[in-house]
This record gives C-alpha cells, sequence and structure tokens, in this order.
C-alpha cells in the first residue's frame, strides 16, 4: 500500500570492508544495522556503528536469525544497550524463538504479526489476545516503556504525559521519527530475513523513521 523508492546501499559486516563501509557512511540518509539474534553485537558491529556515530547517521536495529538454535532477543539486545548506546530502545518483540518463531509483536500498535505462506509473503495482524498470557504482559511492560522513551524526547509532551494525558499513535509516530532522526532514539526490530519474517515491517520502518 506504501509507494517508496529504497536505494539500497549493503555494506559487508566483515573487517576486510571497513573503509568501504566508512565511506558510504557518508552518503546515507539512514542505517539498518543487522544484528545476529545468537551473537548479538559482534566487534566488526561496535565498529561500523562508531562510524556511523561519527557520520551522525540515524539507524534503526533489526535483532536478525531469531529462528535459529541459540537465539535470545533479549539478550542481544542487552548487548545493544551494554556496547553500543543506552538510547536502543525495542519497537518489537518476537513471538517465539528458535523452531517455534512465529512473528512478532508491535509494540506500538499493541498488535501480533504473523508471517505465514511460502516465504512469509502473508502478512497477519492480529489482536494481542492471541499471546499466551505472560507474552502479553511482557508486551503490555515494553509498550509502557517505548512511550516514555517517546514522549522524553520532546518536552511539551512530557510534561502532559505526567499530567496522564497519553499521546495518540499517529503523535507517537511523528515524535518517534524527529527523535530517530536526531539520533535521540535507535528503535529495535526482530525477526528472520532468511524466513521473511518481520522484514516487511523493517521496510515500513524504513519509511516511517528514517
Amino acid at each position: 500500500s506504501k509507494k517508496c523508492r529504497f536505494n539500497v546501499i549493503d555494506t559487508p559486516g566483515h573487517i576486510d570492508f571497513t573503509v568501504e563501509v566508512k565511506r558510504s557512511l557518508r552518503v546515507l540518509d539512514g542505517a539498518v544495522v543487522v544484528f545476529d539474534g545468537v551473537a548479538g553485537v559482534e566487534p566488526q558491529s561496535e565498529t561500523n556503528w562508531r562510524y556511523a556515530e561519527e557520520a551522525q547517521v540515524p539507524r534503526i536495529c533489526f535483532i536478525n536469525k531469531l529462528d535459529r538454535t541459540g537465539a535470545s532477543f533479549e539478550r542481544s539486545y542487552k548487548s545493544i544497550l551494554d556496547r553500543l548506546s543506552k538510547k536502543a530502545v525495542r519497537v518489537q518483540i518476537p513471538i517465539g524463538l528458535e523452531e517455534h518463531h512465529e512473528g512478532v509483536v508491535d509494540l506500538l500498535k499493541m498488535k501480533a504479526y504473523y508471517f505465514e505462506g511460502e516465504m512469509g509473503n502473508q502478512v497477519i495482524e492480529k489482536d494481542l489476545d492471541s499471546l499466551p498470557e505472560n507474552l502479553k504482559a511482557e508486551a503490555q511492560k515494553y509498550h509502557s516503556e517505548l512511550v516514555e522513551k517517546i514522549v522524553e524526547t520532546d518536552d511539551a509532551m512530557m510534561t502532559e504525559y505526567l499530567e496522564g494525558i497519553i499521546p495518540d499513535i499517529d503523535v507517537l509516530k511523528v515524535t518517534l521519527l524527529k527523535a530517530v532522526i536526531d539520533n535521540a532514539i535507535f528503535p529495535v526490530f526482530a525477526g528472520s530475513a532468511l524466513k521473511n519474517k518481520g522484514v516487511q515491517l523493517v521496510l515500513d520502518a524504513v519509511v516511517d523513521y528514517l
């Protein structure tokens, strides 16, 4: 439904291509930094992140390969917080891990997304009632955290929030866009590119926030 043109510059993660990565960052409007759901932040991720910092390139993070044995979204997310930036914030959490990885929860919309068909090409949106209780509770907790992080970037909104006024989703999205462009927030997404789970939502996020 969204008609947008992407110019994608794919830089290798390998250390041999560090110079190319640094050079390409100068021309980017934004970057999607891809992390391994098992390994989390790797040494080369730190180098490339530092280059992106120097070039002031807005970023969104994608924790990939969550269908692999040993994958942990939370562990990878924590490695981003610990080693790269405290400004990273979950905008999604996965539904299941390893062979049970079925989809993701959008923490802003508070909807569950499942990816079905041959290559995850059918995106099915469901209410959170489709989730087990513990995941629903997690979604609620991280939703509140996300809203808080977004309103903290806008003084007027923060004042209203403290008075109990929760902004609606469109206002939150616009505020998040501004925060991402200002390098004040790095949104974190989840999925498995191999199975095409979550990729569609990352592309939507590029449009919405970069």
